[in-house]
């Protein structure tokens, strides 16, 4: 009786070790497959903001986090330190838009980017831009990205092997407001702002209503 229990246990302990197994090897599958969705991002009917997927985003699954140099300095080698304010929004030395929190208040172009974002982008891009099963997270792209190629990429679209992304250059919806939607992005993925509607915003300038009221009347 104990010889035939041993048998017993030692066959039910190698079917254990074979499911295991073939649980572990589909996996492996999964992953490689993510990253190959994130490649060519999207659908045919993506309803904005699948802007953010160069070659260099397409290769982080959708919810790889970035590490972040010292300080204001983004890993692409961007310094975003706020310099100067300029049709309402704020700019690094080169001209870059860029966000500015001081006390947890946001400045309003990066609040209005929240706004923005959820209203055209985080259907294909999730939440917060922390990425989707097909779409990567834009709050970490945007931190490898060049800021021109992620204006680039918004205008014109990115044709994929079995998708595609739409040009956006034409959508005033998107398009008057990307450079919020692109601080709103670098704010949430360098930490300085958390997940969820902004607390606290600065008030929204005359400047800020002007360049608005020009590029959505235009």
């Amino acid at each position: 009786m104990k010889a035939i229990t041993s048998l017993t246990a030692l066959v039910l302990g190698a079917s254990l070790a074979g499911m295991a197994l073939a649980q572990t090897e589909p996996a492996a599958d999964a992953q490689a497959g993510a990253g190959a969705a994130a490649a060519v991002y999207g659908t045919t009917e993506t309803p904005a903001e699948e802007t953010a997927t160069t070659d260099d985003a397409a290769t982080e699954d959708a919810g790889t986090e970035t590490e972040m140099a010292e300080g204001a300095v983004l890993p692409n080698g961007q310094d975003m330190t706020p310099v100067e304010e300029m049709d309402g929004r704020w700019r690094n030395a080169e001209g870059i838009p860029t966000f500015k929190v001081e006390e947890g208040v946001v400045d309003f172009a990066t609040f209005n980017g929240f706004r923005r974002y959820h209203a055209e982008c985080h259907v294909c891009h999730g939440p917060d831009g922390e990425g989707s099963t097909y779409a990567p997270a834009l709050k970490n792209s945007v931190l490898r990205m060049d800021y021109y190629d992620f204006m680039q990429v918004v205008a014109s679209g990115k044709q994929g092997s079995n998708s595609v992304m739409p040009a956006f250059g034409t959508n005033k919806n998107v398009w008057c407001y990307i450079d919020d939607i692109y601080v709103y992005l670098l704010a949430h993925g360098t930490e300085t702002i958390g997940r969820g509607r902004p607390a606290e915003r600065a008030d929204k300038s005359d400047d800020y209503t002007a360049q608005e009221d020009s590029c959505m009347s235009s």
